[in-house]
């Protein structure tokens, strides 16, 4: 048994995964800055009041709880924002839209396919996850999740605090956030999500082997620079601001961020 474990471990640590390029989409580029008209995200905030378990190491999700009128809500909240037509939107309403919408579509992915031990099993059986596949139309353009994260957030943004607002469902990434992110708070809310995570043993691991990381850092490097800004960019947030890289390994928990 303990081999089998160890086996199955493993596979969820190997570097299988190669992040897409960021690569702008240009017909998301337009937004009228003189718009203060906001999207509500409220439906998704009671969503997260009631399924999200946040513990002091790891945020969880009560997958297998959702009722069926909340499955419902869920989805009537991304009907809504895909009727939205973002290129009315300022710049920071976009950003909670696309984010917010991101993650509402990744709960959904895991709700609808439930039970699942990782969302790497969706998206057929070739499929390292569902990233590619179509998942929801807006303004008559489909799009997939890595549309949204790799050709319309990274490349518009340009803020490596993405990584800490999108989540896949994992034990090894940021955890959702209480709230929704709300385009008035933006900043703040990207401050507490990149904390949060590079304060946790997912994102750092001291040994005296040397340091591990969140494969994050590996597969994102054009977006946190070299290893010298992305030491500064740790320190920036860490309780303890006194890391020094020394031999480094990552390590990425594909297991699906439930509580039972």
């Amino acid at each position: 048994m303990r081999i089998v474990i160890a086996t199955w471990l493993l596979l969820f640590t190997l570097p299988i995964f190669a992040a897409p390029k960021s690569e702008l989409w240009s017909y998301w580029q337009p937004h009228d800055p003189k718009n203060t008209n906001k999207i509500s995200h409220q439906d998704w905030q009671q969503l997260l009041d009631k399924y999200l378990v946040i513990q002091p190491d790891q945020t969880l999700f009560r997958y297998n709880q959702v009722s069926s009128a909340d499955k419902q809500k869920l989805a009537t909240y991304i009907k809504r924002l895909s009727a939205q037509n973002p290129h009315r939107y300022n710049r920071d309403v976009q950003f909670a839209y696309w984010v917010n919408l991101y993650n509402a579509l990744t709960v959904q992915l895991i709700i609808d396919n439930y039970p699942v031990k990782s969302i790497t099993k969706l998206g057929g059986l070739f499929s390292f996850g569902p990233w590619d596949q179509t998942i929801i139309t807006i303004n008559n353009k489909k799009l997939t999740l890595n549309d949204i994260e790799h050709r319309i957030l990274r490349p518009i943004w340009q803020d490596p605090r993405i990584h800490y607002a999108v989540n896949c469902a994992s034990l090894g990434c940021p955890d959702l956030l209480p709230k929704a992110f709300n385009s008035d708070r933006l900043d703040s809310q990207l401050d507490q999500a990149a904390t949060r995570f590079i304060n946790s043993e997912k994102a750092i691991k001291i040994t005296k082997n040397g340091i591990t990381l969140s494969s994050i850092y590996d597969w994102y490097q054009t977006d946190f620079g070299s290893l010298t800004e992305l030491q500064q960019h740790l320190n920036h947030y860490r309780i303890t601001p006194n890391l020094q890289f020394t031999q480094i390994h990552y390590i990425y928990n594909w297991q699906l961020n439930q509580k039972l």
